[in-house]
């Protein structure tokens, strides 16, 4: 079993490698920029002219980030108290918003922490085999 803190323990990615994971992936932070959370349809297109800092400060307000860079201009979805992203499906830990997902999310593994690997954990409870991936 994979610990999402030690990426010694994470395992080269494979497809169908989601089928019967817990969702490890989705309780590391997501950082995302403002085309994301425009797809994602927390923030709408005519904001995108509003200065980035009143965005995060709304966002912030209504507990969809729990951070904002300035500097970079990145936003940092907030997280459930057991470190789960807040778009995870508790019961059947699959995203919500698989089609309107960050970029972060589209691409990992391939990139982040580890890229190529990830933190595999099998699901005792997936009993049945999912058409499609995290």
């Amino acid at each position: 079993m994979a610990d999402i803190e030690r990426l010694d323990t994470w395992v080269r990615y494979k497809n169908g490698l989601c089928s019967d994971c817990t969702g490890a992936c989705c309780s590391m932070p997501v950082e995302v920029r403002l085309p994301d959370l425009v797809r994602m349809g927390v923030v709408d297109e005519f904001e995108m002219d509003e200065p980035l800092k009143n965005i995060a400060k709304r966002l912030e307000k209504q507990r969809i980030i729990q951070h904002f860079n300035f500097k970079h201009g990145i936003f940092t979805l907030m997280r459930r108290a057991n470190g789960d992203c807040q778009y995870l499906d508790q019961q059947t830990r699959l995203c919500t918003i698989y089609e309107r997902r960050p970029n972060t999310c589209r691409n990992h593994p391939k990139i982040g922490p580890r890229p190529g690997f990830c933190a595999y954990t099998r699901n005792p409870n997936q009993g049945r085999k999912v058409t499609y991936e995290r």
